[in-house]
């Protein structure tokens, strides 16, 4: 039997309708700010009533935390198959080409993940990834509806640590120092050249992440 025979079709319908909100945000932002969407229209666009999207989602910013996990479940997949290949640096930089090329697929949603990070006063898990939404959103990732949705900070974390007992970098590497400058990299790469040369993009991320890895070289002596 597979996975989806044996989701109820209460699980199904929940997932269905999570996705297709989540999918009819990340359409609006292809042209506008997330802060110009009413829950109204995005309610009207999936056909459900108001008191029905907040069965699903309590606020409406918990629906770019919801986006942002099911991006980082992805990349977390994606980190796995690289880790395959190469261990340390080589899954740090399959990470960062992975994220360049989805940022030009969907900008928007990348720009309305940083603003949030931003304006957040404190850091919220936001909803749950149920296995139903896993296995419908990302039919072909083979292993994703097991997988940990690790936190990118996290992912690069363990990376970062392993390079580091890989010999990639040396023992004494500042593991803080490098994290600063991975999330740095990670957030400000598209902040910065999103608007004007995104397909730039994966060629600064190669660039910034070899200048790290130079300078924590030469700063571990």
């Amino acid at each position: 039997m597979s996975n989806s025979q044996r989701l109820s079709l209460r699980e199904r319908k929940f997932a269905k309708t999570r996705l297709a909100l989540a999918e009819a945000v990340t359409l609006h932002l292809e042209a506008a700010s997330f802060g110009t969407l009413s829950v109204k229209a995005l309610c009207d666009r999936v056909q459900i009533s108001e008191a029905t999207f907040f069965n699903y989602f309590p606020r409406k910013d918990d629906l770019i935390v919801y986006l942002d996990r099911l991006w980082t479940l992805e990349l977390n997949w994606y980190g796995r198959q690289a880790a395959l290949q190469g261990k340390g640096l080589p899954v740090i930089e399959a990470l960062f080409r992975y994220t360049s090329i989805q940022i030009q697929k969907k900008p928007g949603l990348m720009a309305e993940i940083i603003a949030h990070e931003a304006l957040s006063r404190e850091r919220s898990d936001g909803p749950e990834i149920t296995p139903a939404e896993r296995m419908m959103a990302f039919s072909d990732l083979e292993g994703i509806a097991e997988l940990s949705d690790q936190s990118l900070e996290g992912l690069l974390r363990a990376s970062l640590e392993v390079a580091i007992n890989e010999g990639d970098l040396p023992a004494n590497t500042a593991i803080a120092a490098a994290m600063v400058g991975l999330v740095s990299i990670f957030y400000g790469v598209p902040l910065a050249i999103q608007h004007s040369n995104a397909a730039a993009i994966g060629a600064m991320y190669r660039q910034q992440l070899e200048l790290l890895w130079g300078g924590l070289q030469a700063a571990a002596g």
